[in-house]
C-alpha cells in the first residue's frame, strides 16, 4: 500500500488551522460576569420620599406601633415594567436612553430579587404573624402585590455618578373578601459616592431598603387596622 501524501499547501495550513483550534476560537476576551447580591437591611438608611393611600400625608414610613399583629401576609411575585424585567443592571442616560451595565447581572431576574427582598423587610419591619412568598399564598388571610416602576440608576449632565432611583406601587388585599383594601407608593433617591459599579450597588441597596421600609410600615398600619376588635383565625 502506497503510504498517503499530503499536499504541501495542505500541510502549511494544518498547523495554523489547528492553532486557531486552539486559541481564538476557544477563548474570549469579553470581562467576566460579576453577579450582584442584594440583602435587604444591609445598607444604612437613604433618603427618599414616599406616599400612601389610604392614610393622608405623613403616614409613610411611620414606625408600627408595638406588638405582632395577629395577620398572614403573602406577597406575590411583583409586576415589573418592561425594561427592568430582567437579571440585568439597568441605566438610564439623560436622553431617557436605557441601557444595562456591562458583564454585571443581579443574582436574579428582577421580580424575584425584590420579592426575596421585600419578604426579608417585611419579616423584620412588619410585625406581622407570618409573611411568605406566594407559594403559600392560599394560606395567607392577605396578601401584597408590588409593582417595580422605576428601579435604575441615572445620569445627569450635572453629575459624576448616578442617582439610584426605586419606585414601587403595593396593592394589599384580603384573601377572604378578594378585593384591594389599600394601596401605597414609595419612591426613594439614593446618588452612588462613585462612578464605580461597586459604589451604584451600593447605592441600590440603600435605595431599596428605603422603598420596602416604607411599605413595610404602611401595610403595618393598614393590617392593624383591619385587625383590631377581630378574632384571630
Amino acid at each position: 500500500m502506497r503510504p498517503l501524501r499530503i499536499p504541501a499547501v495542505l500541510a502549511v495550513l494544518l498547523p495554523l488551522m489547528l492553532a486557531a483550534c486552539t486559541g481564538s476560537l476557544f477563548s474570549s476576551k469579553a470581562p467576566p460576569l460579576t453577579t450582584y447580591l442584594l440583602t435587604a437591611g444591609a445598607a444604612q438608611p437613604a433618603v427618599g420620599t414616599a406616599a400612601s393611600e389610604p392614610g393622608g400625608p405623613g403616614s409613610s414610613g411611620a414606625a408600627s406601633p408595638a406588638g405582632e399583629i395577629p395577620a398572614d401576609l403573602a406577597i406575590l411575585k411583583p409586576r415589573v415594567r418592561a425594561g427592568l424585567d430582567t437579571d440585568r443592571i439597568a441605566v438610564l442616560y439623560p436622553d431617557r436612553r436605557l441601557d444595562y451595565f456591562a458583564a454585571a447581572r443581579w443574582s436574579g431576574p428582577l421580580d424575584e430579587v425584590v420579592q426575596d427582598l421585600a419578604v426579608q423587610a417585611f419579616h423584620s419591619d412588619a410585625h406581622l404573624r407570618n409573611v411568605s412568598g406566594d407559594s403559600s399564598a392560599f394560606a395567607s388571610t392577605y396578601w401584597l402585590e408590588i409593582e417595580v416602576t422605576d428601579f435604575q440608576a441615572e445620569y445627569s449632565p450635572a453629575a459624576a455618578a448616578p442617582t439610584v432611583h426605586v419606585h414601587f406601587v403595593a396593592r394589599l388585599g384580603s384573601s377572604r373578601e378578594r378585593r384591594v383594601q389599600s394601596r401605597f407608593e414609595a419612591d426613594a433617591r439614593r446618588t452612588a459616592t462613585d462612578n464605580r459599579l461597586t459604589a451604584i450597588v451600593e447605592a441600590y441597596s440603600q435605595a431599596v431598603d428605603t422603598a420596602l421600609a416604607t411599605l413595610a410600615a404602611d401595610a403595618s398600619g393598614a393590617l392593624r387596622k383591619s385587625t383590631d376588635g377581630r378574632t384571630p383565625p
